[in-house]
């Protein structure tokens, strides 16, 4: 198996809703229950609605067209947190959600900063979230690419549609976390865009955002609060503004049957 980070590019995602038993969230049960409560004590925004995690991925680029398989089961927000918190215990399992990485006409790409309501505040990301049963289609398949385009109108005020997207997705491999990136090129300049998602946010009650910029000089990554999956994206997609490859290789995560 790759380290624990790695980055490859697919041209499709292949994602089914399974039933699953999940050991940690049945034997763990009261260390979850203390934990939620701990956290909405401080932050009673939290809501426990039902997640999907990933119980197997598996990438196959083996052949013309390169497909990431993923399987998701039906979970607890309370129990993916309380499994995020202490620490990934059960590493069979995968946080693996999709993200829309807008950029500007100059190169610059929007980031939102998570609102003080947010499980992650302060912390930024493109518009994203964990996939929900909403993203489950009556076949059994999981559309992460619808799961994207809601949370980039919810949090951003942006259509998808706007923007040329591109053809493939780029995984980022951090650890737990399986980030799936679609990239949307905006035909528009970032000051522009920032005003229209800065009168977005002005509008609503309760934003999910406190507000988003623009980068496209790498040292910036460093001044924000930034994932590692972020910086693995944001690096890579500049080194290939740069005229350098963009670095794909086999990642082959654990499968479990």
């Amino acid at each position: 198996m790759k380290s624990r980070s790695d980055i490859i590019q697919v041209d499709r995602l292949e994602c089914r809703i399974s039933n699953y038993d999940w050991a940690f969230e049945k034997d763990r049960a009261q260390d979850i229950l203390g934990h939620w409560r701990a956290c909405t004590q401080r932050n009673p925004s939290l809501y426990d609605g039902r997640i999907l995690l990933a119980q197997r991925i598996e990438a196959d680029l083996s052949d013309a067209e390169r497909v990431l398989r993923v399987d998701f089961f039906e979970t607890s927000f309370s129990a993916f947190m309380a499994w995020r918190d202490f620490g990934w215990p059960d590493k069979t399992i995968f946080n693996c959600f999709s993200q829309a990485a807008v950029c500007a006409r100059e190169g610059a790409f929007l980031l939102g900063e998570m609102g003080s309501d947010h499980s992650n505040a302060g912390a930024f990301y493109f518009p994203c979230g964990n996939p929900d049963l909403s993203d489950v289609r009556p076949s059994g398949a999981v559309d992460l690419r619808e799961s994207l385009i809601r949370e980039l109108r919810e949090e951003t005020g942006l259509e998808a549609r706007e923007g040329q997207e591109a053809r493939d997705w780029i995984i980022v491999f951090d650890g737990q976390r399986a980030a799936c990136i679609r990239r949307f090129d905006w035909p528009v300049a970032h000051t522009a865009l920032k005003k229209r998602v800065d009168a977005f946010l002005a509008a609503q009650s309760q934003p999910e955002l406190s507000g988003v910029v623009f980068l496209k000089d790498p040292a910036a990554l460093e001044q924000i609060s930034l994932p590692p999956f972020m910086k693995i994206y944001l690096h890579s997609a500049f080194r290939s503004a740069a005229g350098m490859n963009f670095r794909s290789v086999q990642y082959k995560l654990p499968s479990v049957t």
